[in-house]
């Protein structure tokens, strides 16, 4: 990811699966959105439901935008010829809070190394090639606390900054949660923090 960038590609939604074969060996991909490593567990296994004749369910994961994490699995293939080709995939595509399994369902012909390899790592680039990839904003919450006298100050500049409102309990004493794009928190926070009624606090 680049440092200075405040966005990322992940993917909208889970796609269909995608059918490669190769040496009367299937190979089914698919892709899915992830937000934490124990969502992947239970997707594995109803792949491997509905794959019930599948040999393997191999996959690799990625989630993070600025501290990435991943985990690649062969699930019983020769060691790094299936996760990590698939993985290579993520990385190809720039993606993350991503999961991308592929199922093989054996036809009979050993495909070698290279060529399980090339299997896997075309089954993941199909998956996404199918795949809705979107680009999401890294975001940052902040907290203001601030008299109710100084709500029409306050909400003018959320007016005019385009920032979005999470959360807002408006009474004597009023408390906005709000929500910042990454690049601009910096010329948020010293707006508001020039408005010395108004008490800013990141979340």
């Amino acid at each position: 990811m680049d440092a200075t960038s405040d966005t990322y590609k992940t993917i909208g939604k889970a796609s269909e699966g995608i059918l490669f074969k190769e040496k009367k060996s299937k190979f089914y991909g698919y892709a899915f959105p992830i937000q934490t490593e124990e969502e992947v567990k239970p997707l594995i296994e109803e792949l491997k439901r509905k794959h019930h004749t599948a040999n393997h369910v191999c996959y690799a994961w990625q989630l993070g935008v600025e501290n990435l994490s991943y985990r690649a699995n062969d699930d019983g293939e020769p060691n790094n010829s299936a996760g990590m080709p698939i993985y290579g995939q993520i990385q190809s595509f720039g993606v993350t809070n991503v999961l991308i399994a592929v199922a093989r369902v054996f036809g009979g012909v050993k495909l070698g190394l290279g060529g399980l390899i090339s299997a896997y790592r075309t089954g993941a680039q199909m998956a996404l090639e199918t795949s809705d990839i979107i680009e999401k904003v890294i975001t940052e919450q902040f907290q203001l606390s601030f008299s109710y006298a100084e709500i029409d100050k306050v909400m003018r500049i959320i007016k005019q900054k385009q920032l979005k409102i999470v959360s807002q309990q408006l009474e004597m004493d009023c408390q906005l949660k709000i929500s910042v794009r990454k690049n601009e928190t910096e010329a948020i926070a010293a707006i508001f923090e020039s408005m010395h009624t108004v008490v800013i606090i990141p979340i």
